[in-house]
């Protein structure tokens, strides 16, 4: 059985080379996409009581710092600030392999004028990240006292 030449060897080698090329980047895996979120509230807890009751109310524009480890060793800082409802969120899509490992939430300030003292002393959260990709971690609310506590609640 005879086989016909390629009349312009050089060009038979490159639509080789071509072939073999797309069917590498075919085969090859492709990274996974992972996507993440962090999110939690900020209240102004009135009466200092560490409960959250129906004289407390939440905190717009309160600053939250959000730092997590990626599984590769990576770390990211994040700044967030809550919104008219009182929430904060960060969100983040990295390849699945880069994906968070733990993060820390804590406080940073609140621009409230009269609920600006932290209400608690370790106020930062700790967490592992082990959620799916699309879903979101709720850290618990942070609260935040006045320096002269109302007479109404005593």
């Amino acid at each position: 059985m005879a086989t016909a030449a390629c009349p312009l060897p050089h060009r038979c080698l490159l639509l080789l080379h071509l072939a073999l090329l797309a069917f590498l980047l075919a085969a090859a895996p492709a990274a996974e996409a992972w996507t993440g979120e962090i999110r939690g509230r900020v209240v102004c807890d009135v009466c200092a009581d560490s409960a959250i009751g129906p004289e407390d109310h939440v905190l717009e524009g309160a600053e939250v710092a959000v730092l997590c480890i990626t599984k590769s060793g990576e770390v990211i800082n994040y700044q967030a600030f809550t919104n008219y409802k009182g929430v904060y969120s960060v969100a983040e899509t990295m390849p699945e392999s880069d994906r968070w490992d733990s993060c820390l939430a804590r406080p940073i300030s609140s621009f409230h004028q009269h609920c600006t003292r932290r209400g608690d002393a370790h106020s930062g959260v700790k967490f592992t990240y082990n959620k799916q990709s699309g879903s979101s971690h709720n850290v618990k609310t942070f609260l935040y006292k006045p320096a002269n506590v109302p007479l109404y609640c005593s």
